[in-house]
């Protein structure tokens, strides 16, 4: 078993990597948990200092969530992660192609939030009729980002999606997206359903 040592990896305070067989040893958790020693007195200090120190990553945030990650208003539905290694490019920035699929990562778990589709029998058919990003500033490995979404208008069995990915209330990346609901077939356009009429009426989207 690798024993780890606060000592040797200071910038792991936001927890551990998965993907790597690292564990504390025992007497590094009991000191984490002890008040008055270096460990604990560090965690704490990063806990206070790091706005992401209580985020969850890759689950959808509460609206004081984002605004303590710096996401300006406006925003209602949104998810945090980390930049990892294999989303880089050759310049040791976040590859295009890396945005798009974080906005569909985010795209999903929405539709099921506003009652667009979970999948599931019976659902519309969801289909992604136009994409497009515009890049701001680079990201690169480490970065804590949140990705946000919305509604900003809709018509009887379409709406437009807005994204954004923001780094320290600053703007990265913005990114819109037409959605159109069809029936199985496939050709057939089939009509929002009510409950999302609601949802994207109360966030502010306009009605076409």
């Amino acid at each position: 078993m690798v024993k780890w040592y606060h000592a040797s990896f200071p910038s792991l305070r936001c927890g551990f990597d998965s993907r790597y067989p690292l564990q504390p040893s025992r007497k590094v958790e009991e000191d984490a948990r002890r008040p008055g020693s270096s460990i604990f007195v560090e965690k704490i200090m990063s806990e206070a200092t790091d706005p992401f120190a209580h985020i969850p990553l890759v689950t959808p945030l509460t609206a004081e969530q984002m605004h303590s990650l710096g996401v300006p208003e406006g925003w209602h539905f949104g998810m945090a992660d980390r930049v990892r290694f294999h989303e880089l490019d050759p310049l040791n920035h976040v590859n295009n192609v890396a945005y798009f699929r974080w906005f569909e990562s985010l795209r999903i778990p929405f539709f099921g939030h506003y009652h667009v589709s979970t999948y599931s029998e019976g659902d519309p058919q969801v289909v992604l009729a136009t994409n497009y990003a515009r890049y701001f500033k680079p990201m690169h490995q480490g970065d804590n980002y949140v990705t946000v979404t919305r509604c900003n208008s809709f018509r009887r069995s379409s709406f437009m999606m807005e994204y954004g990915v923001y780094v320290e209330g600053e703007l990265m990346c913005g990114s819109e997206s037409l959605i159109v609901t069809l029936e199985q077939d496939g050709v057939t356009k089939r009509a929002l359903r009510d409950e999302t009429v609601t949802a994207f009426l109360r966030d502010g989207a306009k009605q076409e």
